[in-house]
């Protein structure tokens, strides 16, 4: 070292002090701010990128400049998991009756279950696939019914929109979108709205646009789950189909369209406001 030190006209006694020196205040600020960017990025599966990690520090009273947050990550190596593309599930039914879109790419409400969307999706594990079924509410952007089964028949959205409605009874005049699935176009499945006093709605043919929130929320579910893990069981990508519905996307993913607050949130709060008006 004090060789080093000679080569670099540098005294050493004054390399061994600056080694010694205690770390300053703003250097002890900066690591705990790392530290804590580390634990939220963990914390959501390694998905979120610097700005929803800014908003989580928000959340939790740091202030602190979301630039700050973008340089830091990037110096910590921390980069999200990349979306993927999805294979579609969609069969047409040709024999199926005119359904109008009620929602013409529209994916807001004024209240829960006022407007819902839906799709399948499949998971693929080592004893074979699993198809899920959801339903969004366009609310609070929270998957208020889900079905998982090994086949995907009318019987699957059937169930998922049942769950919807017991968790989020839907006003009158409500509406629910899907893709031009056969399963949705069903007069099984046509059956299960008119039951509940909900108008269906589908967007057209290979136009992904029409049923953006749906299409978007599986490419989350993929992305932050299924692309970078294996399930060699169905029960165990049943499992953590569930926990991450459940346990991250609904009650901890912030997400943009909130102002970067859960669903849950948004739902409760709104909940508790009509219980009290």
């Amino acid at each position: 070292m004090a060789m080093m030190c000679r080569l670099l006209h540098v005294s050493t006694s004054g390399y061994y002090e600056w080694k010694d020196r205690p770390p300053s205040a703003a250097e002890r600020r900066r690591y705990e701010l790392m530290e804590r960017i580390a634990e939220i990025f963990d914390d959501s599966g390694r998905t979120y990128g610097y700005r929803r990690v800014h908003a989580e520090l928000l959340r939790s009273g740091r202030a602190v400049d979301d630039e700050l947050v973008r340089r830091l990550m990037r110096q910590m190596g921390l980069v999200p998991v990349q979306v993927k593309r999805r294979r579609g599930l969609t069969v047409a039914d040709a024999q199926a009756g005119p359904i109008a879109d009620l929602l013409g790419r529209d994916f807001t409400a004024p209240v829960p279950g006022a407007k819902m969307v839906g799709d399948i999706t499949q998971i693929d594990t080592g004893e074979g696939p699993l198809f899920l079924a959801t339903v969004i509410d366009c609310f609070s952007k929270s998957v208020i019914g889900w079905s998982i089964d090994v086949r995907y028949p009318a019987a699957l959205v059937c169930a998922a929109i049942e769950m919807a409605v017991r968790r989020v009874p839907p006003p009158a005049g409500a509406v629910f979108h899907s893709d031009r699935g056969s399963q949705y176009t069903s007069a099984e499945f046509g059956q299960v709205l008119e039951k509940h006093g909900i108008r269906g709605s589908v967007g057209r043919t290979g136009v992904c646009f029409d049923n953006a929130m749906a299409e978007s929320f599986f490419g989350k579910l993929k992305t932050e789950l299924v692309h970078h893990r294996s399930f060699a069981t169905r029960a165990e990508a049943r499992r953590a189909v569930i926990q991450y519905i459940e346990g991250f996307y609904n009650s901890r993913r912030l997400h943009s369209a909130l102002e970067y607050r859960p669903p849950v949130e948004v739902l409760d709060e709104w909940l508790a406001n009509s219980t009290a008006a």
